[in-house]
């Protein structure tokens, strides 16, 4: 894709931050940056820098929740490449702004956030600046997106989970993710083991099979990490049309605390009590009601039903993943 947008002329302010940029021919991106997003130090250095990316338009959101807001604004003024600049959160909203445009529009990523496990999902860099030259260069991939219908709808790229993944993330503040880093995880289910409690919970893999246990965890994912690099789903493959499924039963403490401790290896799915399938389609329902969270968000309580649209995302990514 070139590195060459229409011209805009166009003031953008959220925050009292307003960008004019310009551009010439071809595609019009919109680059959504969050200016609370964990690694963001210095909000200005982060806009002469992407101002070398020179899109059409530049948002930093005023809020929690105006990314996606302002996602699907941007597509109904004409743009079609959308930057999501954050982390996992923001980019979670800005998929849900999209999600019903995705097939007209290419979608990047300049990650910013604390633990940025899609990024990681992609082996997109670390740094601004390498991540801009990958933007500029505009190659892409095709990326499934999730749809999960509970109490609400919701879209997603990387993982939801349900259970005692919902503990842990209460107790998993970015202050514990900043200092702690993938051993965070660790830590937050240590602290979250004394409210252990089991679900009577039925699992669908299409008409066909149906899986009914007292779980402590499920997971659906499409990427492979959370909380900063930790691998809960160490197969799974983002452009696969499957998603990866992972079932924890009620066990003992204790080896809830080993398992914790082999997940942070990515060893878990050989564990003879995980239950570990792969499908394009899964509905979960439990007693009591499951809740699950997506990248942060919580999207209800079971009953929930999560399904593949295969390849709806044009992600770009480096010339060589």
């Amino acid at each position: 894709m070139p590195n060459e947008f229409r011209w805009c002329f166009r003031w953008c302010c959220f925050d009292r931050r307003c960008v004019e940029v310009s551009s010439s021919k071809g595609v019009k991106a919109c680059v959504i940056l969050n200016p609370k997003a964990g690694s963001v130090k210095d909000l200005d250095l982060i806009l002469k820098q992407i101002d070398r990316f020179r899109p059409a338009l530049v948002h930093v959101t005023p809020r929690k929740g105006a990314a996606k807001i302002l996602a699907g604004e941007a597509i109904h003024q004409g743009c079609d490449y959308i930057v999501a600049a954050g982390g996992d959160g923001t980019l979670n909203e800005v998929i849900n702004g999209v999600a019903k445009h995705a097939s007209k529009i290419q979608i990047g990523l300049l990650p910013l956030g604390t633990g940025n496990d899609f990024a990681r999902c992609l082996n997109l860099p670390a740094g601004v600046d390498e991540n801009i030259d990958i933007l500029m260069a505009g190659a892409t991939k095709p990326v499934d997106l999730v749809r999960v219908k509970s109490t609400r709808t919701r879209f997603f790229v990387n993982v939801s989970a349900g259970g005692f993944s919902g503990l842990v993330d209460e107790k998993l503040t970015p202050r514990i993710k900043r200092t702690w880093g993938p051993l965070a995880y660790v830590r937050s289910a240590a602290a979250a083991l004394p409210k252990l409690r089991a679900y009577r919970t039925t699992v669908r893999f299409g008409p066909d099979e149906a899986v009914a246990h007292d779980l402590y965890n499920v997971v659906v994912a499409n990427g492979r990490f959370v909380a900063g690099g930790l691998p809960i789903a160490p197969e799974a493959d983002p452009s696969d049309a499957l998603l990866d499924v992972i079932l924890i039963p009620q066990r003992p403490a204790a080896e809830i605390a080993l398992l914790t401790a082999k997940i942070l290896l990515g060893k878990h799915l050989k564990d003879d009590f995980v239950t570990f399938r792969r499908a394009p389609k899964v509905s979960i329902e439990s007693r009591p009601g499951m809740w699950f969270n997506v990248d942060g968000e919580l999207v209800g309580n079971a009953p929930a039903e999560f399904e593949i649209i295969p390849n709806a995302l044009h992600f770009v990514i480096g010339q060589n993943d």
